[in-house]
């Protein structure tokens, strides 16, 4: 099998030659800057800089010898910027950043991105390696009378300013891949709308307005769903002929349940996304992708009946989210992508040997058909590349049929 036929088949849950596997073909599934740093060297490949493709979370993006080394069966399709300055990464190593991404520097080492109003909208504290939320994104938007003023900032939240990339750049990278490699690609089209509503309004002030102020809540979620579904008419016109996976996200779940409870997600929740996952089935046989973090396997089965095909990234240590009951419970109607090997416990602190026991185990419930490796999140800093390879080794040798 090619890379894309494997990649294909496990998302239609037939037989494959090996399990697939995912070293960032998702901005889920990839690694932090630092921790790539350390990769490329213990691979001895070129130490000129990392440039990052997610300055937010500070994620590199994967060339294709480290992809070859972990075995990747597919690559990401994402808009990126077409130029590119010097930057230094939270451990001091050099890395390039989009040109028109500028972060400010504070006296205390730390960074703040401001935004279109002048107010803060991310911060990077010292010693952090990624940027978190410094107050709602868009101060001002407070009731749905203010969401049409406010539509250029709710337009954004996919697609920054700073990824100066067309669609027909994309379209054009889209076709090359698809004709001069083989490998599946995974087209990140976003689409976030319970996320988007908590970073646009707060998560504190937003999870309060789903219960406080419902109509309110539900126009924010239901203009974000109706650009995604106009964006969505341009992007699988242009770039339709290629991708075999259609990424979006939306962080629904905590550590130790999902975020909200199940009625108030399907009163609420579920009607705007569900709407846009009907929408983009229509237009498109390729695959639906969701990623959402934390403990959601009670959302499951509305997941299914919402049009998902594919989740990410099985959480293995939330509540709920054994690896061996989703797949009996869920496997003949769902594919899943990830949870490969713990990133919170085992990869970053386990031994190479744990790595692999981990991967094992992992591979026994969730494989052989129906299932894409990948470890649960991106590879975070402090990662041992002894570790990042014994785990992709695991992968090949437990995974081939």
């Amino acid at each position: 099998m090619t890379s894309r036929q494997r990649i294909e088949a496990a998302i239609n849950r037939k037989p494959v030659d090996r399990i697939p596997v995912d070293f960032g073909g998702t901005p889920e599934t990839g690694i932090a800057a630092v921790a790539y740093q350390a990769l490329r060297k213990r691979l001895g490949l070129s130490q000129g800089p990392v440039r990052l493709f997610d300055v937010n979370q500070q994620l590199a993006i994967v060339e294709p010898a480290a992809r070859e080394r972990a075995g990747s069966d597919c690559v990401l399709l994402a808009l990126q910027c077409k130029r590119w300055r010097p930057w230094t990464l939270p451990d001091g190593s050099p890395c390039e950043v989009p040109a028109a991404w500028k972060p400010v520097r504070g006296e205390d080492g730390s960074d703040t991105v401001i935004g279109p109003t002048g107010a803060p909208l991310l911060r990077r504290l010292p010693g952090a390696y990624w940027f978190s939320p410094a107050g709602p994104l868009v101060p001002g938007l407070d009731s749905a009378a203010d969401i049409p003023r406010f539509m250029p900032h709710i337009r954004i939240m996919d697609r920054p300013a700073y990824l100066d990339e067309s669609l027909h750049d994309l379209a054009e990278r889209a076709r090359t891949l698809h004709h001069e490699t083989d490998y599946a690609i995974v087209g990140h089209f976003g689409g976030h709308i319970f996320a988007a509503s908590q970073l646009l309004r707060g998560m504190g002030n937003f999870m309060c307005d789903l219960v406080a102020d419902k109509p309110f809540a539900r126009a924010l979620m239901e203009a974000l769903a109706d650009q995604h579904m106009a964006e969505f008419e341009h992007y699988i016109e242009a770039l339709g002929p290629y991708i075999q996976v259609i990424a979006l996200a939306d962080d629904l779940g905590s550590q130790r349940g999902p975020q909200i409870s199940l009625a108030l997600f399907r009163e609420m929740v579920r009607p705007p996304m569900e709407r846009l996952y009907q929408h983009i089935k229509k237009r498109t046989s390729a695959k639906l992708f969701l990623h959402s973090c934390g403990s959601v396997a009670a959302l499951i089965p509305d997941l299914i009946e919402m049009g998902v095909d594919i989740l990410n990234p099985v959480q293995v240590s939330a509540a709920d989210m054994d690896t061996a009951r989703l797949k009996r419970e869920f496997g003949s109607e769902l594919t899943f992508w990830g949870g490969g090997c713990d990133t919170q416990h085992i990869l970053p602190f386990g031994t190479p040997q744990q790595v692999g026991d981990e991967v094992r185990r992992r591979i026994d419930d969730l494989g052989p058909e129906g299932f894409v490796f990948a470890q649960v999140h991106n590879i975070q800093p402090g990662v041992a590349p002894a570790n990042m390879l014994a785990m992709w080794d695991a992968a090949r040798e437990f995974g081939a049929a």
